[in-house]
């Protein structure tokens, strides 16, 4: 996987152009490094996931796991995924489950088909928008980390391999929205009156923020989208 990535990235510097689906000012140090390193242009062109909101009233009379969330207290569940490509182990799965069962935490959990110990009840689509969900316990994948930043949700992260770990040091050193998984935290970090949660929501409610600012009409995400049309509309005589 390492030389399949690495032949990948060998390829970069043949392009025409580098578009990153990212929020220039999280990650302005990256993207201004780019800059530098390479001879064309450099975009974040802002997160491209679908902004909508999941109202109380919204038709979705077939998914009986929104019915569920609709019967939560508001914050109350912690939202569960580890993606779509590598899982955890079986003794990892364990004790993640005997976890979170001794915790007493409200919990939805989104799992793969081989997923002995949980029924594969929901999908992604909307679920983290829902007024019901408090938090994110996630392997951390890019995808899912944008999609919980997108919503300003708190992170326990519990990365797996490849840019992961990485995702998990910037949702807790970086962006401080999150903590990283350990021995008895889920309780403590679904508890609405702990300071130390209330802290990272504050910082998840600026990050969120932050990509509003980005993607809002004037922001750094249509101001990199608009560059990018007119590069190429000039390199090819438009």
């Amino acid at each position: 996987m390492t030389d399949w990535l690495l032949e990948i990235f060998s390829w970069v510097s043949k392009a025409q152009y580098l578009l990153f689906t990212a929020i220039y000012e999280l990650e302005s140090k990256v993207i201004d490094v780019l800059k530098e390193k390479f001879s064309f242009p450099v975009y974040a062109m802002g997160p491209t996931i679908h902004d909508f909101d999941l109202g109380e009233n919204t038709n979705l009379s077939d998914n009986s796991y929104l019915h569920w969330l609709d019967r939560q207290p508001k914050s109350s569940v912690l939202y569960i995924s580890m993606g779509s490509f590598l899982s955890v182990s079986c003794a990892q799965m364990d004790e993640i489950v005997a976890g979170l069962r001794d915790s007493g935490v409200r919990f939805l959990w989104v799992a793969r088909d081989e997923t002995y110990k949980l029924k594969e009840v929901c999908g992604n689509m909307g679920v983290l928008s829902h007024s019901s969900i408090r938090g994110f316990l996630s392997h951390c994948g890019w995808n899912s980390t944008r999609e919980g930043m997108f919503y300003g949700l708190p992170f326990l992260t519990f990365p797996i391999a490849f840019d992961q770990v990485f995702n998990s040091k910037l949702i807790v050193e970086d962006w401080k929205i999150g903590w990283r998984m350990k021995q008895n935290l889920a309780q403590k970090f679904m508890d609405l009156e702990s300071d130390e949660v209330k802290e990272i929501r504050t910082k998840a409610g600026e990050v969120k923020q932050i990509r509003q600012c980005s993607i809002a009409k004037g922001g750094s995400a249509e101001m990199s989208i608009n560059d990018f049309i007119k590069n190429l509309l000039d390199c090819h005589g438009y």
